[in-house]
């Protein structure tokens, strides 16, 4: 019998990834900088999540710049909120501006 292979990616709950870019609502505007945080199964899901809602809330483009896993959960708005939003199964999106 084959043991499970043990590698930092084993979770004990939800992976909830924050992934940390820019975004444009106007062609050659100037890009809102963003936070989203999503469950998802792998980073690339995470990816193509945040880049569907980018594009419901009105987003032409997107640059990704980071993306990781969140390992706590955040105790600070408005990241807590968003944290919680992705454990129901949001993908929440934050704004800085």
């Amino acid at each position: 019998m084959m043991a499970a292979a043990d590698n930092d990616n084993n979770l004990d709950g939800p992976m909830v990834f924050i992934i940390i870019g820019k975004g444009y609502e106007v062609k050659d505007g100037e890009g809102v900088d963003l936070h989203i945080m999503l469950q998802a199964p792998d980073d690339d899901s995470a990816v193509r999540g945040a880049l569907n809602a980018l594009s419901e809330e009105g987003f032409l483009e997107a640059d990704l710049d980071q993306i990781g896993v969140l390992t706590d959960e955040p105790t600070e708005e408005p990241h807590a909120s968003a944290y919680q939003g992705a454990l129901e199964g949001e993908v929440s999106i934050i704004r800085f501006e």
